[in-house]
């Protein structure tokens, strides 16, 4: 009798991105989510949820673990090769819900513009959503180097402020890193050796001919915005896979923005209210006896923790009488 209630209700599931870093301010600021009360739903559940999955890979996949976890949710690890690292086809997601018909057949890539911040040694990739970019900008900037890509074969579309699409029968099996990787580094270190990767160092350099003092740049740089002048080629692949994800799932995307900035007061901040609007209900749910699931997402790995059956009070002191404590909520970052 109970499988098909599981089947039919399957356990809320949270997914967690950028739990973790490898960063030396992550390090810092980690023991401070040790501290009492600082988070108080997330120290009730470490006691109850027990580690039952994962992945794991390094920090220079081209993939991020949690797309990796989303695109398995997706259903396309039902599909050939849909899992091969720096493969996964998130231009046609996006293109999903962003309202974009994609011609059907013909392999899309993601295209962002961006800011390539050049310093003494290296650029740097800023965060396209800290850029403000308006749709007028980025419609203008778009206009601006679109027949650069046609008139070398592609097919570009406009999607949203930081979201373009672009079709060329070279991007087929092209690996690219995710953007969530290049956010704050050296874009140059993530481009492939694919003979591909050729075509897009000389298209990087000419859109950055083309919007150097272009008046749309003119005008962000006089409101002292990052201009345009560069983009990063993503999420390639075909159309045609899943762009739902099932309704039990929730990502749980706040975490991003301050860990890609390096901003710990902020993340550490974003990590209390996932605690009061997250981990809350979960152990409220679990409490009232419903399984929950939660997969936490760093830089290298991801780990499913769940738990089953509500813990009564008298069955949590007696744990704490025999001494057993439960998992600090650091050490399941640590690892990540």
């Amino acid at each position: 009798m109970l499988a098909p209630d599981v089947k039919e209700n399957p356990p809320r599931h949270w997914i967690v991105p950028f739990a973790a870093s490898l960063s030396e301010p992550f390090a810092h600021a980690l023991p401070s989510l040790d501290a009492a009360a600082a988070l108080p739903h997330w120290a009730e559940l470490m006691g109850r949820l027990q580690e039952t999955g994962g992945l794991h890979a390094d920090e220079y996949a081209l993939s991020m673990p949690h797309e990796r976890v989303l695109a398995d949710l997706l259903g396309w690890a039902d599909m050939d090769d849909a899992l091969a690292d720096g493969a996964l086809p998130w231009a046609a997601w996006w293109a999903h819900h962003d309202d974009v018909v994609l011609t059907p057949d013909q392999p899309w890539g993601l295209l962002t513009p961006c800011h390539w911040l050049m310093g003494r040694d290296h650029m740097t990739l800023l965060d396209p959503e800290r850029m403000a970019l308006t749709e007028s900008d980025s419609r203008e900037a778009f206009d601006a180097v679109r027949e650069l890509f046609e008139s070398d074969g592609w097919t570009l579309l406009w999607g949203a402020p930081s979201r373009w699409y672009a079709s060329h029968p070279s991007l087929a099996g092209l690996p690219t890193a995710s953007l969530d990787r290049v956010i704050g580094r050296n874009p140059d270190v993530w481009m492939t050796d694919h003979p591909q990767a050729r075509v897009l160092r000389r298209l990087q350099s000419e859109v950055q001919m083309v919007l150097y003092q272009h008046a749309v740049n003119d005008r962000r740089e006089a409101a002292g915005l990052p201009t345009i002048n560069s983009f990063w080629l993503s999420g390639c692949g075909l159309p045609g896979l899943g762009t739902t994800l099932p309704s039990s799932v929730t990502l749980v995307d706040s975490l991003r923005a301050p860990l890609l900035a390096d901003d710990m007061t902020a993340w550490l901040a974003a990590w209390q209210h996932v605690d009061a609007t997250v981990l809350a209900p979960a152990c409220a749910l679990l409490d009232a006896g419903s399984p929950i699931k939660l997969t936490l997402c760093g830089e290298r790995s991801a780990v499913t923790l769940t738990a089953s059956a509500p813990r009564s009070q008298l069955g949590r002191w007696w744990q704490r009488w025999r001494g057993v404590t439960a998992p600090r909520p650091s050490a399941w970052l640590t690892a990540l």
